[in-house]
């Protein structure tokens, strides 16, 4: 029971930060929110929640690395795929080391190897707190599709680097050779499990459906159960389950693109994965908050060990390794950038050169997360000689500062860094947009045309009925056509705004149609399923517009 109280006190503490955070008389990030809130349900409750790392990652994890994936804008992936390979791989290892030292420089009761293993696990951003960020701070798209990128992939190397750095204290030695070969076996398999798993799922699914049918809740839930499959696979196999929850998502995309799945089923299908991320975004921030106040405590009392007899070290520290973290990361998004330009001057190819602000942006964009509070709590209570882990309640009380930090400060400097922020345009995006619309229009015209005559004859009786009902279609798609055709930046502007006008009018229309459907049922004019049918189209018809 205590476990199902805590449960639905964590899912009530989410429900009320979607409130306050509209409430609140400043901007606020969600995730500071839900984290307060989480040290309110610490502060009046009497038990604490014992959070399992592994637990933790099974159940939060795979779902929303596979969602972030899925829908990661794949051209933007693949177009920066060398500074978000870059960032992924070799900002971690440089963080790694740079950080390590400083530390350990700085806090010589944390020994070496556990320096480095708390430099390894605050190394990864996190896609989850980079995406609710974004939700309060203008980021621009493609600088938001670099971090997402670098997010979704740097998880393997921080936590291959997290790993050898634990086992280097359990037993006194470390092997640069194994551990490279262990990152690009984790690296590998991972992707590999999270591809095939993807593929030989939605292949088999779709031939039971062929076979016997299907039901578009059946459907939603091996969608759901997904990525939950290739990270318990990849994690069997030694393998890096995070990155194969990731590579499951990315396979799903383009799965979908194969277009087999009912119109119903996605529309079902994607309703309850945002419902999944909100639940789970929120929770794990409250989780979070609900663990700081003992995380403090017991840091308070390991700090006792550095000679320092006042608390405020650990602010102090918190605040040293945070600078540390911006400034390692400002060094190597500038040398990344430099290096990007020399290739491409190499090439011939013009890129333009990024101003301070959008280097210091990148700095203060690398928000951590839930990544690093999971992995940080697996370091073992104990050494193999029966003696407590050396700074342990330290190294977790100072990645759990830095995931605050890092969520305050994006919230508070990144605004004022990207507000009035002229960037290049990207006129590529609604190039594809025209494109895309155009060729739908096309394919439905071409399609309207072939089936109208069997139509009519299949119903020859209603024959006349079709065909006015064809040249009604056929007419909304050609308009479409018509208006993208018009050239001049003038014209294209104005049928923007005309297109804005009949969304707003079309709106309305829906909307006073809905509430007449309603008021008919509680008149009882009309049945309670009658009114949920019509209601489902009105709605359908109005996430168009949307």
């Amino acid at each position: 029971m205590h476990s199902i109280e805590v449960v639905l006190a964590m899912l009530l503490a989410v429900v009320a930060s979607g409130y306050l955070v509209r409430t609140v008389p400043f901007s606020t990030p969600l995730p500071l929110i839900q984290i307060a809130l989480g040290a309110v349900i610490a502060a009046v409750t009497t038990r604490g929640v014992v959070l399992d790392p592994e637990i933790f990652f099974l159940l939060f994890l795979p779902p929303l690395l596979f969602l972030d994936g899925w829908r990661i804008p794949k051209t933007g992936l693949f177009r920066d795929k060398a500074i978000i390979l870059e960032l992924a791989f070799g900002l971690v290892m440089f963080t790694v080391i740079g950080a390590g030292f400083l530390v350990h420089w700085m806090i010589p009761a944390m020994p070496l190897a556990v320096a480095f293993a708390l430099a390894a696990i605050v190394s990864p951003t996190d896609p989850v707190a980079i995406s609710s960020i974004a939700t309060r701070v203008p980021i621009p798209k493609r600088l938001m599709q670099i971090l997402q990128g670098e997010s979704l992939l740097n998880d393997a190397s921080g936590l291959v680097c997290f790993r050898f750095a634990v086992a280097a204290v359990m037993t006194g030695s470390f092997s640069i050779g194994s551990a490279s070969l262990t990152l690009v076996w984790v690296t590998l398999a991972g992707l590999g499990v999270g591809v095939g798993v993807t593929l030989g799922v939605s292949y088999a699914h779709l031939w039971l459906s062929r076979h016997f049918g299907e039901e578009s809740g059946s459907s939603i839930l091996v969608n759901l159960l997904m990525p939950f499959a290739a990270y318990l696979i990849a994690e069997g196999l030694d393998a890096s389950g995070i990155l194969a929850a990731v590579a499951s998502g990315i396979t799903m995309s383009y799965v979908e693109l194969t277009g087999r799945a009912l119109a119903t089923t996605r529309v079902q299908r994607t309703a309850v994965w945002e419902t999944v991320q909100f639940a789970l975004n929120g929770i794990m921030f409250v989780l979070l908050g609900e663990q700081l106040p003992g995380i403090l405590r017991r840091a308070a009392a390991s700090v006792e060990e550095t000679g320092h007899l006042s608390g405020w070290w650990l602010a102090v520290y918190a605040l040293a390794i945070g600078a540390i973290l911006i400034l390692l990361r400002f060094c190597w998004v500038w040398a990344a950038w430099q290096l990007s330009l020399y290739m491409a001057r190499r090439r011939g190819e013009p890129l333009p050169k990024p101003g301070w602000r959008i280097i210091a942006a990148m700095s203060l964009a690398g928000v951590r997360g839930a990544i690093t509070l999971a992995g940080v709590l697996t370091l073992p209570l104990l050494l193999p000689n029966g003696s407590a882990f050396p700074a342990r309640d330290l190294a977790i009380f100072l990645a759990a500062a830095v995931i605050l930090l890092s969520l305050l400060l994006a919230s508070v400097a990144l605004p004022r860094l990207l507000n009035d922020l002229t960037l290049p345009e990207e006129p590529a995006g609604r190039r594809e947009e025209d494109l895309a619309r155009h060729e739908a229009a096309t394919a439905a015209i071409a399609a309207i045309e072939a089936a109208r005559p069997v139509l009519s004859t299949e119903h020859a009786a209603d024959a006349d009925l079709y065909t006015n009902a064809a040249v009604r279609v056929l007419a909304d798609y050609q308009r479409r056509i018509d208006d993208e055709a018009i050239p001049g930046t003038v014209a294209a502007e104005y049928l923007r705004r005309a297109d804005r006008a009949e969304v707003a009018l079309r709106l309305t229309a829906l909307q006073a149609e809905r509430d007449a459907v309603f008021k008919l049922a509680r008149d009882y004019r009309i049945s309670d399923e009658l009114s949920r049918k019509l209601v489902r189209q009105i709605d359908l018809l109005e996430a168009r517009y949307r």
